[in-house]
């Protein structure tokens, strides 16, 4: 086996940690010894223990004389563990392969710097692409302040997610709404804004059994705190995170009811519509969130895209048509000339049942 058959392997173990392990990055790492694999772990749900951590502690002793794969530079500053870096020259490591560097200003070079002054070779860039995609998130929040936006759409073949009387359920099959119960368990949080709430009556949970070991962030973009108290995502956070973007000057009332409940508010300016978009994703990058799903509805997904804050759609279509006087998938959002629309770069489909699904990519 070569160095990239043992990062994939790597980057496998990461990406069955994505949304679970906010705001660490999801880490993979494998330790091999004579072309034997006698370690592996990723970072633990809730961020800790590391990736390198764990795949140590498997190894033991052997690990002594061995070469680690990890997705992401080790960490070099003490912080509620030590150095991943220093465990790794403790545990007699040689070679170390690494995809992709740390933008983390307290890391970023340190730790390969670190390991290269203690003899180690050190080798990076192997599984640069992949590991990009799964490290996604928080690279974003770290040079961008906000979290990595994906998008998710339901969809008739002509781009309409309910029937002019607001009947939706359910457009696509049992396939694509499992596909899309797996997506959110990918991600930290899940968003919509608060007119999907008061039509739909949503929990948004990932209702997969034992898909992922920490409770799933909602996030309900709610100017005016409209979100009824006894809704189902009000009545449930106590026991599923539920957190509200609301403008500036809501209802001091509303806001204790809340808060009462167990939900967390985030104040932020307002906009033209709704709140300031930008400041609502800093305001969740700040409070740990890398990876964001966007559920809808229509209005939000036209102010987020008119704004450049989709990196990634995730587009559900079902083989039937509502016609034009059905609820888009995407309001308005001014684009009078095409030089405006916003352009993306589609990187995967598959057959999902009876439906399509199909990945975009923004274009930069």
């Amino acid at each position: 086996m070569t160095d990239a058959d043992y990062m994939r392997a790597a980057i496998a173990l990461a990406r069955r940690g994505l949304g679970e392990t906010a705001p660490n990055p999801s880490v993979g790492c494998v330790i091999v010894r004579d072309g034997r694999v006698i370690g592996r772990g990723r970072t633990a749900s809730g961020g800790r223990p590391h990736a390198e951590t764990e795949a140590l502690a498997m190894a033991g002793p052997k690990a002594h004389g061995a070469t680690a794969y990890v997705t992401l530079e080790p960490c070099a500053h003490h912080g509620q563990t030590p150095p991943c870096a220093l465990a790794l020259i403790e545990a007699g490591i040689v070679r170390v392969v690494i995809a992709a560097r740390d933008p983390d200003p307290r890391v970023n070079g340190a730790g390969i710097a670190l390991l290269r002054d203690a003899g180690i070779e050190t080798t990076e860039g192997v599984g640069a692409d992949a590991a990009a995609e799964v490290n996604a998130g928080f690279v974003s929040v770290i040079t961008r302040g906000r979290p990595w936006v994906t998008l998710k759409l339901a969809t008739t073949l002509d781009g309409r997610i309910a029937t002019r009387a607001g009947d939706s359920q359910w457009i696509t099959g049992d396939a694509s709404r499992r596909a899309a119960h797996a997506l959110r368990g990918s991600h930290d949080a899940v968003m919509v804004g608060v007119g999907t709430a008061l039509a739909d009556d949503p929990e948004l949970t990932c209702r997969i059994d034992w898909y992922r070991a920490v409770p799933m962030v909602r996030v309900v973009v709610d100017s005016h705190l409209r979100l009824p108290l006894s809704s189902r995502l009000a009545r449930g956070a106590g026991e599923h995170p539920l957190w509200i973007v609301h403008r500036d000057g809501a209802d001091p009332a509303r806001r204790e009811a809340f808060t009462s409940l167990g939900a967390r508010l985030f104040e932020v300016p307002a906009a033209e519509i709704g709140v300031d978009p930008v400041a609502a994703l800093q305001a969740l990058g700040a409070a740990g969130i890398t990876r964001l799903l966007v559920e809808g509805g229509g209005v939000l997904a036209a102010v987020l895209l008119r704004s450049d804050l989709v990196d990634h759609v995730a587009w559900f279509t079902a083989p039937m048509v509502i016609g034009g006087d059905g609820v888009v998938a995407v309001a308005g959002f001014g684009a009078a000339e095409l030089a405006a629309a916003k352009r993306f770069k589609m990187v995967g489909t598959a057959i999902s049942g009876d439906d399509r699904f199909a990945a975009f990519r923004r274009l930069d």
